[in-house]
């Protein structure tokens, strides 16, 4: 028999990161009854009595999620735990711990960790959550980080992805696309700089979507809203990957199909003249853009009298059956098909 010498080779890019997790993870076993839900959601459910533990993680890589010539470390280590506090409070969660673990180059001096630390002890002071563990070792291509955030919801509280019904209302938090844009003032700055080393941007007239972008706000506060409002959404999901990832997550779960008015995305008006700037459409920003950590949530129609009016809470459609597909309503009120163009780290390599 001859051996095949060119076995088949798989580009990762072919599949994209959600396709890849499924194919991964396709032959994974439940074996204990304390795993309610495993690998598909924002965060894994354990059960231990009357109080379910909650667990996600993420890992930020140097030249992938993050470019140190435009990000403080400071930030950075803030950014990283708010990046794995998101995904707790999109079950409906309450945050409680975290385990930090990092990879790092000799290029690092220590006061450079010790930047990068200040900001994850910020976030954990902010936010109320204990550091309760974690791992260091050397890496060959700069800086690596992985936290695992822990949090803990009551039996019955948790809210999945898969909850959301035909009638449902769909609701976000905050405004989105700021996060997006403020990458991409970043990242005009930085080709300033290589051409004039000596130029010092003046960021004045972009500070929120900076912000947005350097350092984000995971919405704990939401929760404790919707505890107050005595809302509990029917799906919910948090939004890293832009909009459009996000809702066709929420779709394929729950086998609904969604409307999406494109005059009710919330968009800061920053947001909306930073694009005029750079001649970008801002629906395709908040579509696509990621980032934001803000929450896309469904509720029930007999829960919108109780945050009809909220600020924080945006309508921006309804949910449908699934044989009618998701769909963007344009202002001229067309219908286009939604199709996920958000973040893909798998194809956006450095």
């Amino acid at each position: 028999m001859i051996e095949d010498k060119n076995p088949k080779r798989t580009p990762l890019s072919e599949l994209g990161e959600f396709k890849l997790i499924d194919h991964l993870t396709e032959h994974f076993k439940i074996n204990h009854k304390s795993t309610v839900k495993g690998v598909g959601d924002d965060a894994a459910v354990l059960s231990f009595g009357k109080k379910q533990i909650v667990v996600s993680t993420d890992l930020l890589v140097e030249g992938v999620h993050f470019d140190l010539s435009y990000v403080p470390l400071k930030h950075l280590g803030y950014k990283a735990v708010m990046v794995n506090l998101s995904d707790i409070y999109a079950m409906n969660a309450k945050a409680t711990q975290i385990t930090v673990s990092i990879a790092v180059s000799n290029r690092f001096p220590l006061e450079a960790l010790e930047e990068l630390y200040a900001g994850i002890t910020t976030a954990a002071e902010l936010y109320k959550i204990d550091v309760v563990g974690g791992d260091t070792t050397s890496s060959t291509s700069g800086l690596i980080i992985s936290i695992t955030a822990i949090g803990e919801v009551e039996e019955g509280n948790e809210v999945l992805r898969s909850g959301a019904k035909p009638n449902d209302l769909l609701v976000v938090t905050g405004d989105i696309g700021g996060a997006y844009m403020g990458l991409q003032v970043l990242e005009r700055e930085k080709e300033v700089f290589k051409v004039n080393p000596n130029s010092q941007p003046d960021l004045s007239m972009y500070t929120y979507i900076v912000e947005r972008q350097l350092k984000p706000e995971a919405r704990r506060d939401i929760i404790e809203l919707l505890q107050k409002l005595e809302v509990k959404p029917t799906s919910m999901i948090d939004i890293s990957d832009g909009l459009s990832s996000e809702v066709i997550h929420l779709c394929k779960q729950s086998k609904v199909g969604v409307d999406i008015y494109e005059n009710k995305i919330p968009l800061d008006p920053q947001v909306i003249s930073t694009c005029e700037e750079f001649n970008i459409d801002s629906t395709t920003v908040a579509l696509n853009g990621g980032e934001d950590y803000e929450l896309l949530m469904t509720i029930s129609q007999e829960d919108y009298p109780k945050i009809k009016g909220n600020p924080n809470l945006t309508v921006i459609g309804y949910m449908t059956e699934e044989e009618r597909g998701m769909h963007l309503v344009t202002r001229a009120e067309q219908k286009i098909p939604i199709i996920a163009k958000g973040w893909n780290a798998l194809n956006n390599q450095s």
